[in-house]
C-alpha cells in the first residue's frame, strides 16, 4: 500500500452526511458529470486542463443536469496513464476546485491518494471517489471514517485476466474493501460500490459486469456505474471515444435496469434525457 502522511480528523457536518441520501432518493439514477483537469485522460485529456476551460465545462455539466461533479487531476485510465505526485494533483486542482464547488452541486474528488482527498475535502468537496477501493493507500479508509463523507469503492485489478470469473473477483474485492471500511468505522450508509467498468477487465468482462450487475445487490449497497466512452464499446462497433455516446447510453440504461443508482458520464445532457425517459416509460407499465 502507498504510504500516506498523517491527516487531521475533522468530522463533517449534517449537510455533507445528507448528500448521498438526497442523491439516491429520486426515481431515476443520479448523474455524475466527469471533469478531468488532466493532460492525458483517455477521452478528453487536455481539453479542460486550463482553469477557465475546466470551469466552463463544469458550468456546462451542471446546466445539462449533472447531480454531482466528479473532478480528477490524475488520469486513472486503465492503460497508458502516467502517475503523478500528490503535489501535482493539488496544483491542478487549486485553480478550479473552489469555483466548481461554488456552482452548488456536490463535488466528488477522484483520487487514489488520501493526501489529495483530504485537501479537497478541506476545500469543500463532499465525496471521496477511490478507484482502488480503500486498498491502495492505507490512509484513505481512516480519512473517510474521520470525515464522515460518502465514499465510492471501485473494483480494480493491476491487469486483466480473461480466465477468471469477473463477478467472483469483484465480489471478493468488495468483501475485502468492506472489511477495511468496517475496521475503521465507516458507516455502511455512506458507501457506494462501483464495479469498475474497463478497469482490470477485458472488454468481454466489462460487458459481463454490466449484464450481471444485479448480482452485486447481495451487498445491499447502492451501485455506481461508469461505462462512459469506454473501450469495450469499440469492440462491438469500432469507434473513437467521442463517437461512443450511443454505446455509453445503451450500457448505462442496462446498468440502471440492473440496479445502478448513480451513472458517471461525460455526455451529461444525453445521459440525463435517456435515464429520465426510460424511467418515465417504465413508470407507465
Amino acid at each position: 500500500m502507498m504510504a500516506s502522511k498523517p491527516i487531521a480528523s475533522t468530522v463533517t457536518g449534517p449537510a455533507v452526511s445528507a448528500v448521498l441520501p438526497a442523491l439516491l432518493s429520486r426515481p431515476y439514477p443520479a448523474v455524475m458529470g466527469i471533469l478531468n483537469v488532466t493532460p492525458d485522460s483517455f477521452s478528453d485529456g487536455g481539453q479542460f486542463a486550463a482553469p477557465e476551460e475546466a470551469l466552463a465545462q463544469a458550468r456546462k455539466l451542471v446546466a445539462e443536469g449533472a447531480d454531482i461533479i466528479d473532478i480528477g487531476a490524475e488520469s486513472t485510465r486503465p492503460y497508458g496513464s502516467q502517475p503523478v505526485t500528490a503535489e501535482a494533483e493539488m496544483a491542478r486542482l487549486k485553480p478550479v476546485l473552489a469555483d466548481v464547488i461554488a456552482l452548488g452541486v456536490p463535488v466528488s474528488i477522484d483520487s487514489m491518494k488520501s493526501e489529495v482527498v483530504a485537501w479537497a475535502l478541506d476545500h469543500g468537496a463532499a465525496i471521496a471517489n477511490d478507484v482502488w477501493g480503500l486498498q491502495r493507500d492505507a490512509g484513505m479508509a481512516p480519512l473517510v471514517a474521520a470525515r464522515g463523507v460518502p465514499v465510492i469503492i471501485m473494483h480494480n485489478r493491476e491487469q486483466a485476466d480473461p480466465a477468471i470469473d469477473i463477478m467472483q473477483d469483484i465480489a471478493a474485492f468488495f468483501t475485502r474493501s468492506l472489511a477495511i471500511a468496517a475496521s475503521v468505522g465507516i458507516s455502511p450508509d455512506r458507501i457506494v460500490l462501483d464495479p469498475g467498468i474497463g478497469f482490470g477487465k477485458t472488454p468481454e468482462q466489462s460487458m459481463t459486469a454490466l449484464a450481471r450487475l444485479s448480482e452485486l445487490d447481495a451487498f445491499r449497497l447502492p451501485l455506481l456505474v461508469g461505462a462512459s466512452r469506454k473501450r469495450f464499446i469499440s469492440t462491438v462497433v469500432p469507434s473513437e471515444p467521442q463517437q461512443r455516446i450511443g454505446g455509453s447510453i445503451a450500457a448505462h440504461l442496462i446498468a440502471a435496469q440492473n440496479g445502478a443508482r448513480i451513472i458517471r458520464a461525460h455526455d451529461v445532457a444525453e445521459t440525463v434525457q435517456a435515464l429520465r425517459v426510460a424511467a418515465t416509460i417504465e413508470g407507465q407499465q
